[in-house]
């Protein structure tokens, strides 16, 4: 039995579950935000801010690298292929958002100039592609943490449980920061996830055998 079809159909349910739950979140934006907003400087304030710097791409991808480094010169391929296939996976992931959010155009909770909304990429007599205003819709940060989470959970559960805390840290200060809408982070949630199951799919095994016959080569 052929197991791609049954594969890309459960995708496919999934995906658009979670499009629905998204969709289903932006009533519930200005709730979740003022719940989880943090006025004025704080200890707490300071602690979101450094959860949300280790949420930037380059964190990751040093730690990840050095880490995949290590354990390939110390002749566990294997680990050092999920070490590697976890990283790549958080970066796409992160690319990906990135990417559509600067066609999107969303104002971020912190930006008072304009009322709510998407923008799409012009705006006012000027294009807002890449202004930090208007890149709320999808959070870059959460997509990068959800996808480091998912891709951990898919080849070690236990690296994925070490990873909620991570993931969750980081979405967290998004908002809390007035970065981002509870629904820019549920997006980029639903957005990595996906990711991460694709790339286990069809990215993982082809990084396996890279590094096992690098593993070899060296040998």
């Amino acid at each position: 039995m052929n197991s791609a079809p049954v594969f890309h159909r459960r995708f496919q349910f999934w995906l658009l579950a979670g499009i629905v739950t998204v969709a289903a979140a932006f009533p519930l934006d200005d709730a979740v935000d003022g719940a989880l907003v943090l006025a004025g400087d704080s200890a707490w304030k300071n602690l979101a801010w450094w959860c949300s710097k280790i949420g930037e791409g380059w964190v990751p991808a040093a730690a990840g690298i050095f880490f995949a480094v290590i354990f390939f010169w110390r002749r566990q391929p294997v680990v050092a292929a999920k070490i590697f296939f976890v990283v790549l996976t958080c970066e796409v992931t992160g690319l990906v958002a990135t990417i559509l959010r600067l066609a999107f155009g969303r104002a971020r909770p912190c930006n008072h100039a304009v009322p709510p909304g998407f923008y799409g990429v012009w705006h006012d007599g000027h294009w807002i592609i890449g202004k930090f205003q208007f890149s709320s819709f999808p959070s870059g940060h959460t997509a990068t943490a959800v996808g480091l989470l998912a891709a951990a959970w898919l080849v070690n559960r236990r690296w994925g449980a070490v990873a909620v805390v991570y993931a969750v840290a980081v979405a967290w200060s998004r908002i809390a920061l007035e970065c981002h809408h509870f629904s820019d982070v549920l997006a980029s949630t639903v957005l990595s996830i996906a990711g991460a199951v694709l790339m286990k799919k069809y990215y993982a095994p082809v990084n396996d055998r890279w590094f096992t016959r690098f593993a070899s080569r060296r040998k």
